[in-house]
C-alpha cells in the first residue's frame, strides 16, 4: 500500500495494511545540533536513516503558489546588537530575534494597524492575479505530486483565518479588533479566503489534491484565544466555504493545525467540515485518548508528549502503549505533540523511532 493511501485510509477509517510510520515534528535548531554531535553524523537525513513513509506534500508558497502576502517584503536586517538582530521578515512583521538560541521573536511592528493600513495592505501585497499567485511550472509539480507516494495538501503555514490575520496585525491587535472593529476582521477573514479558493481552484485543475489544511495557532494552555461565539461568527463561515470546495472537488480530509488546549475548538471545527486535528499538546492537557472517545469519527495526529523523551526509556515506553491503545482504535497517525526539544537526546530520539516503528508495523 502507498504511503498517501495508507495516511488517506487511516484518517477516514478504511482498511490499511498498516498504521503510518512518519517524522511528524522534527527538531529545534538547538536539538538538531545537539544530534549531529551525539551521532556523529553532521549530515543526517532522518527520513532516510529511520526509514519513515512519505507524509505530506504541501501545496503552498514555497512551490510557487503564493497564498498570502505577494510580494513578500525583502528580508532585511535594520539593527545589529549584541546578542540580538532587528529583522523585517518577509511577511512585513518587524521583530528582534536573538543570535545565539531559537526562542519566539519579540514582535515590535506588523504590517496591519487599522482600516487604512489594510486597504493600503491589501493594494500593495495582496492583489489576486499581480504578481501571479500560481506558479508558471504548474504541470511540473502536478506530475511530481501526481505520481509522488506523499499526500498532496493544498495549503501550510501560516494560512487560516485567525492565523493569517494573527501574523498581520499581532496577537494582541487582534484580539482588540474583534471588539472595536469587527468589521475589519470580518474583512480580512473574507478576503483572504477568496484568495486561497482562487489558488486551490487553479490548483486542482492539474494535480490530484488529498487533503487541505488550515494553520491557526489560536489556543493556549488555557484554551482558545477567542469565544466560542467569535469562532462561529467570524471563522466557520469561512470554514465551511472552504469544506465547500473540498466537496465540490473530490477532497475528503480537511485538516487543522491549532496549538494548546483545543477543548472548545474541536466540536466547532468538526461542524464546519474539518475532520483531520493536530498536534493535541500534551502540556496543555490534551489527551488524545479521551478525544477519541468524544469524536470516533475525527482524524487524530499527535499527542505523544514530547517532554517524555527526555527522560528513560520506560517514559517512552508508556507513550507507546498510549500509541497502540490509539492505533487500535484506528483513525490515529503517532506524531509528537511539537517539535522536539534540546533536552532529547539522539540515543532516546532514536529509542523513540525504533519502538514507534515496531507498534505501527504490527499486525491489528
Amino acid at each position: 500500500m502507498k504511503s498517501r493511501e495508507r495516511i488517506l485510509a487511516t484518517l477516514l477509517g478504511k482498511k490499511t495494511d498498516r498504521a503510518p510510520y512518519i517524522a511528524g515534528w522534527g527538531p529545534w535548531g538547538e536539538t538538531w545540533e545537539r544530534w549531529k554531535k551525539e551521532s556523529g553524523n553532521t549530515n543526517i537525513d532522518l527520513d532516510k536513516y529511520f526509514g519513515f513513509d512519505e507524509g505530506f506534500n504541501h501545496i503552498d508558497d514555497w512551490k510557487g503558489f503564493r497564498l498570502g502576502i505577494n510580494p513578500w517584503y525583502e528580508y532585511e536586517v535594520l539593527e545589529e546588537r549584541e546578542r540580538s538582530v532587528i529583522v523585517r521578515h518577509i511577511y512585513g512583521m518587524v521583530c528582534e530575534e536573538m543570535k545565539d538560541h531559537s526562542t519566539i521573536p519579540n514582535y515590535i511592528e506588523y504590517p496591519v494597524r487599522d482600516w487604512d493600513t489594510w486597504k493600503r495592505f491589501k493594494e500593495e501585497r495582496l492583489d489576486f492575479y499581480n504578481p501571479p499567485r500560481i506558479p508558471e511550472n504548474i504541470q511540473e509539480i502536478a506530475d511530481n505530486c501526481n505520481n509522488g507516494n506523499h499526500c498532496a495538501v493544498l495549503g501550510s503555514y501560516p494560512y487560516g483565518p485567525f492565523g493569517t490575520c494573527r501574523d498581520f496585525m499581532g496577537v494582541e491587535n487582534l484580539l482588540i479588533a474583534f471588539i472595536e472593529e469587527p468589521e475589519l476582521v470580518h474583512d480580512m477573514m473574507d478576503y483572504m479566503t477568496d484568495i486561497w479558493l482562487y489558488v486551490y481552484s487553479e490548483a486542482v485543475k492539474y494535480i490530484k489534491v488529498d487533503m487541505v489544511h488550515i494553520w491557526e495557532d489560536m489556543s493556549g494552555k488555557q484554551g482558545s484565544l477567542i469565544s466560542p461565539a467569535m469562532v462561529k461568527d467570524f471563522m466557520l463561515p469561512n470554514y465551511r466555504r472552504i469544506s465547500k470546495f473540498c466537496k465540490d472537488n473530490g477532497i475528503e480530509v480537511l485538516s487543522v493545525d491549532t496549538d494548546g488546549n483545543v477543548d472548545e475548538l474541536v466540536p466547532l471545527f468538526m461542524s464546519a467540515g474539518v475532520n483531520f486535528i493536530y498536534p493535541f499538546e500534551v502540556a496543555a492537557g490534551s489527551n488524545v485518548l479521551e478525544f477519541r472517545k468524544k469524536y470516533p469519527e475525527l482524524g487524530i495526529m499527535g499527542g505523544i508528549d514530547k517532554r517524555e523523551l527526555a527522560k528513560t526509556h520506560k517514559e517512552i515506553d508508556k507513550q507507546m502503549e498510549m500509541v497502540d491503545e490509539m492505533l487500535n482504535h484506528g483513525r490515529y497517525i503517532p506524531s509528537l505533540d511539537h517539535l522536539v526539544p534540546p533536552d532529547v537526546s539522539w540515543d532516546n530520539y532514536c529509542y523513540y523511532n525504533k519502538c514507534l516503528k515496531e507498534v505501527t508495523h504490527k499486525m491489528r
